[in-house]
């Protein structure tokens, strides 16, 4: 089994997942600190499972290549499976096999954080701690309580993110092809259509794959019909927003601040140390100037509780694919 774009931070959640499981199966494991990629798939020579993250690249090509290499399983340590071709795996007879949910409290807190560090304006506060600068100038913020915040996608990590916003005192809109019953008995939310959510909401905040009805969700278009000042919350996926057009839109302060935990060519970034080098990607580059922008490097899920829901449910997840399942049979079949 080979694991790619494998961190420090993953090693004792899933050593110690490996060793309980080596009670019951016999597994040789390689660690990669790369990731996958058409220069890296040669690494995985002979090994039946591959296991990838978010950022990883399986496409049709390197798939190609793992099947001939051996490689009869995907394991993807993550819920999002939008790097993976999927008619490619199943034509090659790979199994592909998800996390489906590990904490989405972590996720759904971690847009809460990022919410609230750009309405009250703890990174200028910090810095200005930092150099003896007590003065409150531009630190002002607005009350969440009574504010209308949309969320799109109401899945595990949506509701959790609602339920937050609730005991804050909003008044949330909520849109998603499958509507939550639960959440459709909460005093204080109800689901509309998307353009009310737009129009309405001081908040918005996204909680919805990546698929093609969703890519580029936020753009020039749905920007104009938004609040102006509207805060955008994003911890999903990158290219659910065109960049460039929120770009133009925090220019014009049409929005009044970002807080984003991915971006839609973080591949090349994320997870990586690049504090040494030039930076060339004059988008990212442009975001890191506005002062009511906070970007983290897709950390949202990065909890003690769903590192080690991570590890279990992926070897889980190699446990069924070794006693005999495949495909569809498995239990997170992707």
């Amino acid at each position: 089994m080979a694991f790619f774009d494998f961190k420090p931070h993953e090693k004792p959640y899933f050593e110690a997942q490996i060793a309980s499981f080596r009670q019951h199966h016999d597994i040789e494991v390689s660690y990669f600190p790369v990731k996958l990629g058409p220069s890296t798939v040669s690494l995985a020579h002979k090994c039946k499972i591959v296991c990838v993250f978010v950022n990883d690249d399986v496409s049709a090509p390197v798939l190609t290549t793992l099947a001939a290499q051996g490689c009869q399983m995907i394991a993807l340590r993550c819920a999002g499976f939008n790097n993976v071709d999927l008619k490619a795996a199943a034509a090659l007879g790979i199994s592909v096999a998800r996390v489906p949910a590990y904490s989405p409290y972590a996720v759904a807190e971690h847009a809460a954080s990022l919410l609230m560090a750009i309405n009250r304006k703890l990174p200028q506060a910090y810095n200005r701690f930092k150099q003896a600068n007590f003065t409150l100038t531009n630190l002002v913020g607005f009350d969440l309580h009574g504010k209308t915040v949309g969320v799109i996608g109401t899945g595990k990590i949506g509701q959790c993110f609602v339920k937050i916003m609730l005991g804050y005192g909003c008044e949330v809109l909520l849109y998603d092809v499958y509507k939550c019953k639960e959440l459709e008995e909460l005093p204080g939310c109800r689901y509309v259509e998307l353009d009310e959510i737009f129009q309405k909401s001081r908040v918005i905040s996204l909680h919805v794959p990546l698929l093609p009805t969703t890519k580029y969700l936020v753009n020039a278009d749905t920007l104009k019909k938004m609040q102006n000042g509207v805060i955008i919350i994003n911890t999903s996926r990158g290219a659910l927003i065109k960049t460039t057009a929120l770009i133009d839109a925090l220019k014009s302060g049409k929005v009044g601040g970002a807080g984003l935990d991915v971006y839609e060519e973080e591949q090349q970034f994320f997870f990586e140390d690049r504090s040494g080098d030039i930076m060339k990607d004059d988008v990212l580059a442009r975001l890191m100037t506005f002062p009511n922008v906070i970007v983290t490097g897709h950390q949202a899920f990065l909890t003690e509780e769903a590192l080690i829901a991570i590890a279990s449910v992926t070897l889980g997840n190699v446990g069924e694919f070794l006693d005999g399942k495949k495909g569809k049979e498995l239990t997170n079949a992707v």
